[in-house]
């Protein structure tokens, strides 16, 4: 099901057949533990969505490159508010047929009133002149006559369809800043991944929206695991070389990797960055059993925080506090189960109760875990691996996906509201692609084609 190099549990567990705000989950039954609760999510809280209307920007000059910037800029600022999960997008069918270009050409009731029937309207105008594309962009309450603007932004840029495509992320970002409770957007957003292709896995990155796929590593070899650093400066990952899987780094300021001393010896792999952004922990095989460490970003400094019989893999920082580890264990049962327990190796508990667990992702509020899990794993059992989400607090979950073939890897948007994951229908390396849905589970949608594995979503 899952290759050797897709995940380390995995890889041993085939051996020894054992190896955000933003998102505020409100709990609203106290029944059973490990059983499937109801928990609403700021996205299927049966609260209404704002229903806002993204009007086509009008053309502010006629340079040759107006229109098709103009273009690129409608469509990704359309996506991207239609994809934040806390607006009701007006169908562009039901908009009034007049483009409005400035506040005083706008009239107000065309919007407000039936068909359209829009709380708030977005509009604007973009032009190139003197090798700069403008566009003055601005939010209106439609129902508030007296007093409608909301916002008002103006940027400029070299002109080229990466910009007007920036300019409508952060446009959008805005609207939903001031929009979604003050929780900032996600449209300037990357997710890391692991691309398959020729015999190799290189890390690759791309826009939240699938946008920009581009390769990050060209080392020839099998690297997996990517994590950006909190700053965005640096993705550290795991690579195969002579010495088998070790943690490597890779800066995004330079383009190049960086160093990153070995470990002491064993199998390195899993890293993952504490929030500070001056630790790094990962599991590493080097007193002969996977158990979690923690070394400073340099490889230094490096301590045991797990010292049990069985692999220890997968840790992942609570990214509001710090204080806190989520990783998979075998140590109980044989079978992976998901745990957490302070950074100092302390407080440990088991969250799961059976089946088998992998690829533990916090939430930003550090409240939730969303984790791969096979709940009846075993020969003949019926399910499937599916992507869950639990309530740290008290262990209850849901389940999010459901019969569309193994699912793994999940990883939370920094606004709370989203969650990506790897899926294939048939669980193959190679037809593995990358898909993105609400932290509810709806509007699933593929951003990625087959061979691609393993997303993390930068931290901001």
């Amino acid at each position: 099901m899952l290759s050797s190099t897709r995940l380390p549990f995995a890889h041993t567990a085939r051996q020894l057949k054992l190896w955000l705000a933003a998102l505020t989950l409100l709990l609203v039954s106290t029944s059973a533990l490990h059983a499937q609760d109801w928990f609403k999510t700021e996205t299927s809280s049966g609260a209404s969505n704002i229903r806002i209307a993204v009007a086509d920007f009008k053309p502010s000059l006629t340079d040759a490159q107006t229109a098709a910037l103009k273009s690129t800029f409608d469509a990704t600022l359309y996506s991207d508010l239609a994809n934040s999960g806390i607006f009701d997008i007006v169908s562009k069918s039901l908009q009034p047929q007049t483009t409005p270009g400035a506040p005083n050409e706008i009239n107000l009731p065309q919007w407000s009133n039936a068909p359209t029937s829009a709380a708030m309207v977005a509009f604007g105008a973009l032009g190139v002149q003197s090798g700069k594309v403008t566009v003055n962009g601005y939010l209106f309450d439609a129902k508030n006559t007296q007093y409608p603007q909301v916002l008002a932004k103006q940027y400029s840029e070299d002109p080229s369809e990466d910009s007007a495509r920036q300019i409508a992320h952060r446009f959008a970002d805005e609207i939903i800043f001031r929009l979604g409770g003050g929780v900032p957007g996600i449209a300037e957003t990357k997710i890391f991944y692991v691309k398959l292709g020729g015999g190799t896995k290189e890390i690759w990155a791309m826009d939240y929206d699938g946008a920009n796929q581009h390769p990050i590593t060209q080392l020839g070899t099998v690297s997996i695991s990517p994590r950006v650093s909190p700053d965005n400066t640096r993705v550290a990952f795991s690579s195969l070389g002579k010495d088998g899987f070790q943690i490597r780094m890779f800066s995004l300021l330079l383009g190049r990797p960086v160093n990153f001393p070995s470990a002491g010896g064993g199998t390195n792999l899993s890293p993952a960055w504490s929030p500070s952004g001056k630790e790094i922990a990962y599991s590493s095989s080097r007193t002969g059993d996977p158990e979690i460490w923690i070394s400073d970003v340099n490889g230094g400094l490096s301590r045991r925080i797990t010292s049990f019989h069985g692999p220890d893999v997968s840790p992942v920082y609570n990214p509001r506090s710090g204080s806190q580890i989520a990783w998979i264990s075998a140590r109980s049962t044989g079978l992976p189960q998901l745990y957490i327990m302070d950074t100092d190796g302390s407080a440990v508990t088991r969250m799961t109760d059976g089946g088998y667990a992998s690829s533990p992702s916090w939430s930003p509020d550090g409240h939730f875990l969303t984790f791969a899990w096979d709940r009846k794993y075993g020969p003949g059992a019926p399910g499937g691996r599916d992507i869950y989400v639990m309530e740290v607090a008290t262990k209850r979950w849901i389940q999010l996906t459901h019969d569309i073939g193994p699912c793994d890897f999940p990883s939370w948007s920094p606004d709370g509201r989203h969650i990506v994951f790897a899926n294939a229908a048939d669980g193959k390396d190679a037809h593995m692609k990358i898909w993105t849905m609400l932290a509810d589970g709806t509007q699933r949608r593929a951003l990625t084609g087959p061979g691609a594995d393993m997303p993390n979503w930068s931290w901001k």
